[in-house]
């Protein structure tokens, strides 16, 4: 039995300073998310982003993540401090 997750490839990936940035693509959805993991603060966010704007979205993955995703993990860091 074939899963989503299985059928998700990785276009690109890049980690710079404990932050992990990785593009997937879905053949099943033809989806296009991006998952952004902070190693420093142990959090996990992924979005999906439109297909024209995979490649901007990779590259500044903040600046196109959804407001409400970013205000909890900010919310989640200064709860740790």
């Amino acid at each position: 039995m074939t899963t989503a997750a299985t059928q998700r490839s990785e276009l690109a990936r890049r980690s710079t300073d404990g932050i992990e940035v990785s593009l997937f693509w879905s053949q099943p959805s033809n989806r296009i998310t991006i998952e952004l993991i902070d190693n420093r603060i142990r959090e996990r966010l992924e979005f999906e982003v439109a297909n024209d704007k995979a490649l901007d979205a990779f590259r500044h993955p903040y600046t196109n993540a959804p407001a409400q995703a970013l205000h909890l993990a900010e919310t989640k860091t200064a709860v740790r401090r």
